[in-house]
């Protein structure tokens, strides 16, 4: 019997063998980790595209167009920014502004339905909640008094030089139980004058000017910015006081608002509102560059009145603890007849 012989290997080829097998196994391992690294890529960038966007991580808006109600004063700055700098946009949220002239007629459309959001000082969505007219949540902060930001001012020809002149005068504000009739009040109050001898004369913002400039109607104003600027270069008004004085020292002074039920109905795209305006607030605190143009464009001022505008603390958040200094004011002037507890009328914020 013949056995068939089996082909002998040299040491040299059985070496090359093992290493094309080695290298073969190398090449396959390295391909499905190639392969498991691409697959989570792909994971990794969807999940990406979720969250660049949260609006989309979250699902559609509830609406993807609001109207919000403002004044053009300086403290809405920010919102025109958001708009400006693409940050509603990134939200997926168109934002039209509809302007008035007082926050209380803001507030108004609010409570309407003809806006979405109103811009105002604190006091009136505070007076709305306690009165029951209606149940307002704060949604976002806008402002609160830094030095020579907010301020009572009179020309030079005006009977008021000091503070304890403004007793039997009269003096401007833009409705009762805003910030220009409470600060006043308050801070007459800080420094002995009587205030019920005063005659308070109804002028809206961008009638205060051409009325002190006359002085046939008012003697004196408390105005924000740009105004207390205009003031200044048209009618020679100087101030009298500044409102970042005592009681009323970095005092919150204006915020958004909108009813309960439009918040409860809207959580997503209230979040994309609060993003985008938190956003815009924190860069026009940093770079008062980005605010100036924005000044001429929507407050209708012109380039030096922009350079020269003190700005107010643009809000960031709202916090319940400073807000409610608004309400303990109200209730020590007598606008409101009971304690109201602020953080009850907070609307849930938009986590970064």
């Amino acid at each position: 019997m013949h056995l068939k012989s089996t082909p002998s290997v040299s040491p040299s080829h059985a070496a090359g063998m093992s290493s094309g097998r080695g290298r073969t196994r190398r090449a396959a391992r390295w391909l499905a980790l190639t392969a498991a690294v691409a697959t989570a890529l792909v994971g990794c960038s969807a999940l990406g595209s979720d969250t660049s966007n949260p609006s989309s991580a979250a699902g559609p808006l509830e609406k993807a167009k609001i109207k919000v109600a403002i004044l053009p004063t300086i403290d809405v700055s920010p919102l025109w920014l958001a708009q400006e700098a693409g940050y509603f946009k990134a939200e997926g949220l168109d934002v039209e502004t509809v302007v008035v002239d007082s926050g209380q007629k803001a507030l108004d459309k609010a409570i309407s339905g003809e806006a979405d959001i109103a811009s105002s000082s604190y006091m009136p969505f505070f007076v709305a909640k306690a009165t029951g007219v209606a149940d307002m949540k704060l949604v976002a902060a806008a402002g609160a008094v830094k030095p020579k930001s907010f301020a009572i001012v009179a020309t030079p020809n005006s009977p008021v030089k000091t503070l304890k002149d403004l007793a039997g005068k009269r003096i401007a504000m833009t409705a009762r139980n805003t910030a220009t009739d409470l600060l006043t009040k308050s801070l007459m109050k800080d420094h002995g004058v009587d205030f019920d001898q005063v005659k308070w004369v109804q002028v809206q913002f961008p009638n205060v000017v051409a009325a002190l400039a006359t002085g046939r109607d008012i003697d004196a104003a408390l105005l924000p910015e740009p105004y207390i600027t205009q003031a200044a270069k048209l009618a020679g008004a100087i101030p009298i006081v500044d409102v970042n004085t005592g009681a009323t020292e970095g005092f919150p002074l204006s915020g958004y608002g909108a009813i309960s039920k439009w918040v409860q109905a809207n959580p997503k795209t209230l979040a994309a509102f609060q993003r985008a305006l938190r956003k815009a607030a924190s860069v026009a605190n940093d770079d008062r560059s980005k605010i100036e143009p924005l000044l001429v464009k929507y407050a209708k001022v012109d380039e030096d009145t922009s350079r020269l505008v003190n700005f107010p603390d643009f809000g960031s958040a709202l916090d319940a603890r400073p807000l409610q200094r608004v309400p303990d004011l109200m209730l020590q002037m007598g606008a409101l007849t009971t304690k109201l507890d602020v953080t009850s009328m907070i609307a849930p914020q938009a986590t970064r």
